[in-house]
């Protein structure tokens, strides 16, 4: 690293300072700024000087250790490499990348997690609170850098505006793992220590940033390619909507960033700048780099030495906002005055006699502006594919308007002009910047009916910033056919299509542009052909409530299910942020970067309902659930309710275990519980794992005052239906339960982890341990209606799978003449008794079973006196009357896992050349 290393691009106190120089601040008094040599790259945008190392540093274009005291630095995005590496770089400057993306598509920034990353702004190691990450990307920054972040997220659906002929590589620089490879050098490419090497963000390949152009552009999308939703397979039209509301990302974890300009950058800056000492010859200018900027508070520090040339000043302005133009193309003008600086004064910080344009006299304060032109030139990108260059530069001047500007840009494109009165194309402009929800002028991709020249001065007065990133696109004039799919939850469950309905037209007023498409339980789906009805729509539902229950709206993308590939068999994936402490939403943000954001869906947010919904039509998916078993009976409960209105109506549903017990997850191989393993080797292993059938039960509770004498003798409540899919526990073991779930209800920040919930329940199992019931006082037991006499115990569980309460053996393995072998698609359950505490406690620890009663396919329960009862891990107090539990229709299908790994499957994982297992046919 450099000497005295700054951790902003603005910071101005530093030897890394854009105004900085490497030289004493006596050679500098001595020799004038613009005469500092610069040092040329073959990469655009970089402005380098030579600095003298005083650490150990490492070049960001090989990643080798720089050996010597010299290297070079850019001054504007800290780009470090030996002087060897200036000849052949490939990395472009931080101010360069607007003018290389080919798709704007905005970041959706959260909050990011604690480990070591690089911004990609300005290059320093993202640390503390302030860092903020793309949550479908790998786009890591700064928070006071994520204003000068471009628009380069993955592209991840079609908005019927910007065609592509082919899929290319997405290539995100930086932040890889330490063991990775190049794919043309086959040498090292990651580095823990710089921001170094090219990943793509599809199929996941490395390369060095000297190598990656020899890649072949085309990307195969990688070991994933079979259970990834094809971006060019997605349709969503969504101008009105921000990525956080497609991508369905919870306002909760995202950073509210639509008022992150509104922060006092000189406040962000004081972390890293301390104010210069009178004596040090450094004084600051607070620089606005528009109206907007000076408006809402956003300043970039610029600092100034002694005897410093005007031109100086505004070049290091320019730098403090990334902008790449010359400076003799701009000017400062003084906030509130009419004062500019002239470009031949010398700015001298003694105010001494001689200094008549002094900006020590005039204040501090100061707007750059771009100076007016009688000419300028914009680029013009085509919306279709073309095989020659991506943009067309065209000339503008005061008397240019739209027409001629279309006139000019068709024929360099060489298609014939038509005439008429209505033109057959249209100038629409987009925003590059990290705000595209909130852009200057006005909103992007709108027809502008203005001469262009007239928005582009209106633009640059506003924020060069936004003029820097601003680009302009010609669009073929056709009507397009709108259609917003919008999924309205939270509605009253058991109505009919029609009540659901007249539901929606009373609460929303929807218009003759909204039609009803379906309606699920507790939810409608509305198709609208007006980008403003939509909105409209989207935000008065979250403000609507039926029956106290404030409603939930989704912006649904479409899958046309005809492009996929026979081939191709998508992954939809739910995961509880909730579960696993934080590792749950670790998890989340893993699978949004691995695979298509828009099969990943936040459980916590609208629940199963809205994924199930988006792959209604697609013939074939399988089915990930990363939670707890609760989380998993929520998913299939829900799956049996729609399954009629799905094309794949029976889905392959594999675990990650996030929960406590996951007994479920631990007969389909997938573990006691995840503990951090790589979320792309899970995803391989659900692309292998093998499709196993498992029974499921539906349990009647029908509350009855029962007398003595086992007759009803009155109603106490309606009926009440729940799934079963584990086991189904009464007495002591439901108890247990209870007791944890009210502690949990009453500090649930403490039952975060795995561990700690096991201690909470072995301390409530010990206050327990004195307290004996006699359970078969209290039942009459029928098997496939046969009565069974209740031995004494204290505890009656009804197994479905051969693992309870937390991976224990309740059945045992001895082999038995009187019972079957259980499985869990046998069409049985297993009946155990347990006789207390110590009981389950010697089953816990491998040293008993539980006692053997019975198996069968009907099982009734006639309980005289209220009783605890769990399903599947949630717990209540069940009145006295009649339980019965019967098969709940068809088995469902799950994955558990292979034990046997595909050969060269490491392989596979980089260029995804085995075949996947989920494509072959489901066994018969």
């Amino acid at each position: 690293m450099a000497e005295c290393g700054r951790a902003r691009p603005a910071d101005p106190d530093s030897a890394h300072s854009r105004t900085g120089s490497p030289l004493t601040t006596k050679k500098r008094t001595q020799q004038s700024p613009g005469l500092r040599p610069r040092y040329q790259s073959s990469a655009p945008g970089h402005c380098f000087k030579k600095v003298t190392l005083t650490k150990p540093t490492f070049c960001h274009s090989c990643s080798d250790f720089i050996w010597g005291l010299i290297g070079f630095l850019c001054e504007v995005c800290n780009f470090m490499c030996h002087e060897k590496c200036l000849k052949t770089l490939r990395s472009l400057c931080s101010c360069m990348t607007p003018s290389v993306v080919q798709v704007p598509v905005a970041h959706c920034f959260g909050p990011a997690s604690q480990k070591k990353r690089f911004c990609c702004v300005c290059r320093k190691q993202t640390e503390g609170s302030t860092a903020l990450r793309c949550e479908v990307c790998e786009l890591h920054v700064h928070a006071d850098c994520a204003a000068f972040s471009c628009a380069d997220c993955r592209s991840c659906h079609l908005d019927g505006t910007l065609e592509q002929d082919t899929f290319h590589h997405h290539w995100r620089e930086g932040n890889l793992a330490s063991a990775a490879r190049c794919e043309v050098c086959r040498r090292s490419c990651g580095s823990s220590d710089v921001l170094a090497g090219m990943r793509c963000e599809w199929c996941g390949i490395t390369s060095h940033a000297a190598c990656y152009l020899n890649v072949p552009p085309e990307c195969t999308m990688g070991r994933l390619r079979c259970m990834l939703l094809h971006p060019a397979c997605v349709h969503l039209d969504s101008r009105n909507f921000s990525k956080m509301h497609c991508y369905r990302i919870s306002e909760i974890c995202s950073h509210d960033l639509d008022n992150s300009d509104d922060l006092e950058v000189s406040a962000v800056a004081s972390k890293d700048v301390q104010p210069a000492a009178p004596e040090s010859g450094k004084q600051f200018l607070k620089v606005f780099d528009g109206d907007d900027a000076v408006r809402r508070g956003f300043l970039r520090l610029v600092s100034l030495f002694r005897a410093t040339r005007n031109e100086e000043v505004v070049e290091a302005a320019l730098r403090a906002f990334y902008l790449p133009d010359e400076p003799q193309d701009y000017e400062l003008h003084e906030v509130g005055g009419l004062q500019r600086l002239q470009g031949d004064d010398i700015v001298n910080r003694n105010g001494g006699p001689d200094n008549r344009g002094s900006l020590k006299d005039a204040g501090d304060t100061w707007i750059l502006r771009a100076k007016t032109r009688d000419t300028d030139n914009i680029k013009v990108y085509a919306t279709w594919p073309r095989s020659a260059a991506a943009f067309v530069p065209i000339s503008i001047s005061k008397h240019s308007t739209t027409a001629s500007v279309l006139t000019e840009v068709l024929s360099q494109l060489g298609r014939q002009v038509e005439t008429g009165s209505c033109s057959p194309d249209r100038l629409t402009q987009a925003v590059l910047g990290c705000f595209p929800s909130r852009p200057l002028p006005r909103p992007a991709h709108i027809l502008y009916p203005v001469p262009p020249s007239w928005l582009h001065l209106l633009v640059s007065q506003v924020s060069l910033r936004q003029m820097n990133q601003t680009r302009f696109y010609i669009v073929e004039n056709r009507n397009r056919v709108v259609q917003v799919n919008l999924l309205i939850m939270g509605l009253p469950p058991l109505l009919n299509n029609d009540e659901y309905v007249q539901l929606i037209e009373d609460h929303l007023a929807i218009k003759s542009e909204s039609v009803p498409e379906s309606s699920h339980v507790s939810a409608v789906s509305l198709q609208i052909s007006c980008f403003s009805e939509a909105e409209r729509i989207y935000m008065l539902a979250k403000d609507t409530s039926v029956n106290n229950k404030t409603l939930m709206s989704l912006v649904i993308p479409e899958i046309m299910h005809s492009k996929l590939g026979d081939d191709v068999c998508p992954l939809l994936v739910f995961v509880n942020p909730k579960s696993g402490g934080m590792k749950g939403r670790e998890l989340l943000y893993s699978f949004r970067k691995l695979l298509n954001p828009h099969q990943v869906f936040d459980i916590s947010n609208g629940g199963p309902l809205a994924g199930l919904h988006t792959f209604r039509e697609v013939p074939r998916f399988r089915v990930l659930v990363c939670g707890g078993d609760g989380t998993v009976g929520w998913v299939l409960g829900v799956l049996e309710a729609i399954r009629h209105k799905l094309v794949c109506r029976e889905p392959p549903i594999g675990l990650v275990p996030l929960g406590t017990g996951n007994d479920l997850a631990r007969i389909l191989r997938w573990g006691a519980g995840y503990s951090g393993e790589d979320p792309l080797q899970i995803l391989v292993s659900v692309d292998e794992a093998d499709e196993v059938l498992m029974d499921r039960w539906t349990i009647l509770l029908d509350a009855q005052d029962i007398s003595e004498d086992g007759k009803d003798s009155g109603f106490l409540e309606p009926p009440k239906i729940v799934q079963m899919n584990n086991y189904f526990g009464l007495g002591i073991d439901a108890e247990l339960s209870l007791d944890f779930h009210l502690a949990r209800e009453d500090d649930p920040e403490k039952f975060t982890s795995r561990f700690h919930n096991k201690g909470v329940y072995v301390k409530v199992g010990l206050q327990k341990i004195s307290s004996t019931r006699s359970l078969q006082k209290e039942l009459q037991l029928q098997v496939d209606s046969q009565d069974v006499p209740l031995p004494n115990i204290e505890g009656l569980i009804f197994l479905n799978i051969p693992s309870w309460g937390s991976g224990a053996d309740l059945w045992g393995s001895e082999a038995d003449g009187r019972f079957g072998k259980p499985s869990i698609d046998d069409g049985l359950l297993e009946v155990v008794g347990v006789t207390g505490v110590v009981h389950m406690g010697q089953v816990q620890s491998g040293l008993r079973s539980g006692i053997r009663i019975a198996q069968g396919t009907y099982i009734r329960l006639t309980v005289s006196k209220p009783i605890p009862v769990q399903v599947d891990g949630e717990p209540w107090i069940q009145p006295p009357g009649h339980i019965i539990i019967s098969a709940a229709g068809p088995k469902v299908w799950m994955l558990r896992k292979s034990k046997q790994k595909q050969k060269k499957s490491s392989a596979g994982v980089k260029d995804g050349r085995l075949e996947s297992p989920s494509s072959r046919d489901r066994p018969t």
